[in-house]
């Protein structure tokens, strides 16, 4: 039975605008400010109870971000708010120089990522984003796996003190973790033990993980589900204690494999030298397309078929733990 059961569906983004409006009223200083998608990223709520508090910059991805920095010097707490592609592509001089490079407490919303875009095809679906604000010294990278958590990180988001990347998503996904559960900046999380193989998943594929270690019991096949939330920094202990337990590991993610999670945990292994059997499931060095965002999943592998067929690859390995 499957130990993460959930009653409804809801997209990511839309508990970011609940944790936004939670956070704006905790603190006067939280601002936002959003590049003409106040509905689209989900704004329109704080916009509307505080005014004063909200910029409509416009089609001007490259003010907000410099604008945001800017309030940041009279301690303003500001989020940014446009799809990914746009929140890291267009913008990432300013990025880089203004927020990460000078240390600014900029918070950059980032929903719309992936495949799961859909229907607005390649240009939109940000499939190498996590990748590009890694890499950028004094940046926290953060996508949340259902309505509950990017709500809570959104609160987290607003207390900590540094440049952060959130990453949303457009589609309703099972929302199954507690929405009382604080978000820990910086923590993986177990959340099913296993024996056999590791898999570690981060944002919308977090939920087929464990749908594949339901499949894979029934197989004989002992997964452990390790949910990763927080792409940088990366929960280095959690992982090597489950890599070391199974011998064995899986990451998955909705982005680019160069530069994402299955690299980042890849280059852990490596530095740590702990070699095992390893495989990344994601978007292998394509652009995506236009499709509806399960017709995209399930195209590209990005699903619990694909996990499955994956572990029982890496399963069938005869190496020693």
């Amino acid at each position: 039975m499957m130990k993460y059961p959930y009653t409804e569906k809801k997209d990511t983004r839309s508990g970011f605008g609940a944790g936004l409006l939670e956070a704006g009223r905790r603190n006067s200083n939280v601002v936002a400010l959003a590049a003409d998608l106040k509905g689209s990223v989900k704004m329109d709520a704080f916009a509307k109870e505080f005014p004063d508090r909200f910029v409509q910059v416009g089609i001007a991805e490259a003010n907000m971000i410099s604008i945001a920095a800017g309030l940041t010097l009279s301690g303003k707490i500001p989020f940014t708010g446009t799809f990914a592609e746009f929140s890291t592509g267009r913008v990432y001089d300013q990025i880089r120089q203004s927020v990460a490079y000078s240390n600014k407490n900029v918070k950059i919303y980032a929903p719309h990522a992936g495949l799961t875009v859909g229907e607005d095809g390649a240009t939109h679906q940000a499939l190498e984003d996590m990748g590009m604000m890694k890499m950028m010294p004094n940046m926290t990278v953060i996508h949340p796996c259902d309505y509950n958590e990017a709500k809570n990180a959104t609160l987290a988001v607003a207390d900590y003190d540094g440049a952060v990347y959130l990453r949303c998503g457009r589609p309703e996904v099972p929302n199954f973790t507690p929405a009382d559960k604080k978000f820990e900046i910086g923590k993986g999380e177990v959340l099913q033990d296993g024996s056999d193989i590791t898999i570690i998943a981060i944002g919308h594929l977090v939920y087929p993980a464990l749908e594949a270690a339901d499949i894979l019991a029934a197989k004989g096949i002992s997964a452990e589900v390790v949910k990763i939330s927080t792409l940088k920094p990366l929960d280095s202990e959690c992982i090597l204690r489950s890599v070391r337990k199974t011998g064995k590991v899986l990451t998955c993610e909705e982005h680019q494999i160069a530069g994402g999670l299955g690299e980042s945990v890849a280059s852990l292994l490596m530095r740590s030298h702990v070699p095992v059997p390893m495989d990344m499931l994601g978007v292998n060095d394509k652009f995506g397309q236009s499709g509806k965002p399960q017709e995209l999943m399930d195209f590209y592998g990005l699903n619990t078929a694909g996990i499955v067929a994956k572990v029982e690859r890496l399963n069938s390995l005869n190496k020693d733990k």
